[in-house]
């Protein structure tokens, strides 16, 4: 038979993407419109399918809100079919093996959740994650509404595109891209917080002020008490700045489902992730990004590419209320440590990119990393007052 020759075949499109972030208070009280006006822009004068997934946490400190949400419902008949409401863990436990999300699966199967239909998840980040990755692998995909109900979850977490579970002992090693149809914030839910949640989101505020917005550090420089003493309107601006910025960087930064190796938002995450694994995750994230970043910029300044904002930015930091202390010992834990860059390369793919500053507002990807230097970056912050560098 003589050999066949077919020419190649080569297509290309385009998506658009649109979701928005909104802000309330109160969402499911029965004069707030807000969520079933959301789901009209979907398929108004139409009862829409919803399954909603609520951190445990959050039940335990809004006994309440099931029933709100039953009651919001029914007097929204006509645009919403409530089906069935689950809870999960809430915190990292939702997301360190695959119960969770097994458990949501089911809910999805047994209420016949359709590509036309919404989960609805409501909790801290580490839930919005568990569910949305669990919504964008059933039927390829179910439609997903996120209300946040932490300050680093509303800032952060959950106005990405990204959805995820840990594995093989790996922070987020199993996960997708999937745009929600919605985020929600609402305010109120921050009202019972913890005060290391409360500070903990701060962190993701001021890391990408540090990467992208002088102005928006000096504004958490000056209200680093206010927030401290959990002021509610110093925090909702944080909160929206911070969300923005995220959003911004998603639509413009040219690479939103990070084909590339470059990702700035993850600035003092190599270690974070790592940390938070180490201490079995008795580190909040945003704790241990705080760390994270403190460690880079030790690393920059070490290495001569960071001046003299260095005290400042620690200084503003331990305002706000964190505990830069690495929490490790021994040599071998620094060692451990320090095998989260070569993770955070691996989970990129390609080339070691770490994104480091060169002064407030100003970022710089590097491609190598000294370890020595690194090293003794990370020994400035272990088990003792911080100073200067």
């Amino acid at each position: 038979m003589d050999k066949i020759t077919l020419p190649t075949i080569q297509q290309e499109f385009q998506v658009r993407y649109t979701y928005q972030l909104l802000f309330t208070q109160h969402l499911f009280a029965l004069e707030n419109p807000l969520f079933k006006n959301v789901l009209a822009e979907y398929r108004p004068n139409h009862p829409i399918k919803c399954l909603f997934v609520v951190d445990q946490g959050v039940l335990d400190h809004h006994s309440y809100v099931k029933d709100e949400i039953e009651a919001y419902c029914k007097h929204f008949k006509d645009q919403i079919q409530f089906t069935e409401l689950i809870s999960v863990p809430g915190g990292e436990q939702s997301k360190k093996d695959q119960s969770s999300v097994e458990k949501c699966l089911a809910a999805i199967n047994r209420n016949a959740i359709c590509r036309h239909s919404f989960v609805v998840a409501i909790g801290g980040g580490a839930v919005v994650d568990m569910v949305g990755y669990a919504a964008t692998i059933a039927h390829r995909g179910v439609q997903l509404i996120r209300i946040p109900t932490t300050v680093l979850a509303q800032n952060d977490a959950a106005v990405g595109v990204k959805n995820s579970v840990n594995a093989f002992g790996k922070k987020n090693f199993l996960g997708t891209f999937a745009i929600p149809f919605a985020i929600i914030n609402d305010l109120e839910f921050l009202q019972t917080l913890e005060q290391r949640d409360w500070i903990a989101g701060v962190a993701e505020a001021i890391k990408v002020a540090l990467l992208k917005d002088k102005v928006f550090f000096d504004y958490i420089e000056s209200n680093a008490e206010a927030l401290a003493n959990r002021e509610m309107e110093p925090m909702a601006y944080l909160i929206h700045r911070c969300a923005e910025l995220h959003m911004q960087h998603i639509a413009k930064g040219g690479d939103p489902f990070e084909n590339g190796s470059s990702r700035p938002l993850d600035f003092g995450h190599w270690s974070a992730h790592k940390l938070e694994y180490m201490t079995q995750y008795s580190l909040r994230h945003g704790e241990a990004v705080a760390i994270g970043m403190a460690i880079d910029m030790v690393y920059a300044k070490l290495t001569g590419t960071l001046g003299e904002d260095l005290d400042r930015i620690l200084s503003v930091m331990k305002k706000v209320g964190f505990n830069l202390e690495v929490p490790l010992e021994t040599d071998a834990e620094i060692k451990e440590l320090l095998k989260g860059i070569e993770e955070f390369r691996e989970h990129l793919g390609g080339e070691l990119t770490i994104t480091l500053i060169s002064e407030i507002g100003q970022q710089i990807d590097v491609h190598h990393i000294d370890y020595k230097v690194m090293e003794k970056a990370v020994r400035s912050f272990i088990l003792k007052p911080q100073n200067s560098i």
